[in-house]
């Protein structure tokens, strides 16, 4: 995505509508997502997943990203979620509050999530300083320029991040079968200790 420098009269205290909008689905999205990790509700957090999911999807349509955008919304909200309820209803995850739902570690993790929110911060304020990027102008994330930089400059990474989600999918196959068949052999085994062979019939005095 191309960065236009920044325009004369153009700055922090004249906003557009756009940057806007952009703040106000910002907040709402990092709202969603503080409410999701620390609700006690299973079902309740992955719905604020959806939503704060679904504001990522809008920040990237006001960047004129709309292959992005969709992506985010087939992949993420469309299927990622939606597997997580699947989980939640197979597992038969209580409904309600869950008070074991937390591990006690809750500042340990703020600390964390702090630290690597301003670690992004600063990464991202050191690149682009007092660069804009021109939404007035042609489309910058279309499905064109999305598709040239991910293959001309990022294939290799994202060929390597295919070969390791398969191997992750192939590996929790695998650890699910053994697991599968271990837990029936247990069974097995069990079921047939505590059947006791038959005794063998009396047999007639001869007389």
């Amino acid at each position: 995505m191309t960065l236009a420098a920044t325009a004369a009269g153009h700055g922090f205290l004249s906003p557009t509508g756009v940057e806007i909008a952009f703040l106000l689905v910002g907040i709402a999205t990092l709202g969603a997502a503080v409410v999701t990790v620390t609700t006690r509700q299973l079902v309740h957090a992955a719905l604020w997943l959806v939503v704060a999911l679904g504001g990522v999807a809008v920040e990237y349509l006001l960047l004129t990203a709309e292959f992005i955008a969709w992506v985010q919304v087939l992949i993420y909200v469309g299927s990622v979620v939606v597997l997580l309820l699947f989980g939640l209803m197979l597992t038969k995850a209580p409904i309600g509050r869950s008070p074991d739902a937390d591990s006690g570690n809750r500042w340990a993790a703020l600390t964390v999530a702090v630290a690597a929110a301003g670690a992004l911060v600063w990464v991202v304020v050191d690149a682009f300083r007092a660069t804009w990027i021109d939404l007035g102008g042609a489309p910058q994330g279309s499905t064109e320029a999305s598709g040239r930089s991910l293959f001309q400059y990022w294939v290799l990474p994202f060929e390597a991040l295919s070969v390791l989600l398969l191997a992750a999918l192939v590996g929790a196959i695998v650890l699910s079968r053994k697991a599968g068949e271990g837990k029936a052999a247990a069974a097995a085994l069990k079921d047939g200790a505590f059947r006791a062979p038959a005794a063998p019939a009396p047999r007639e005095e001869q007389r």
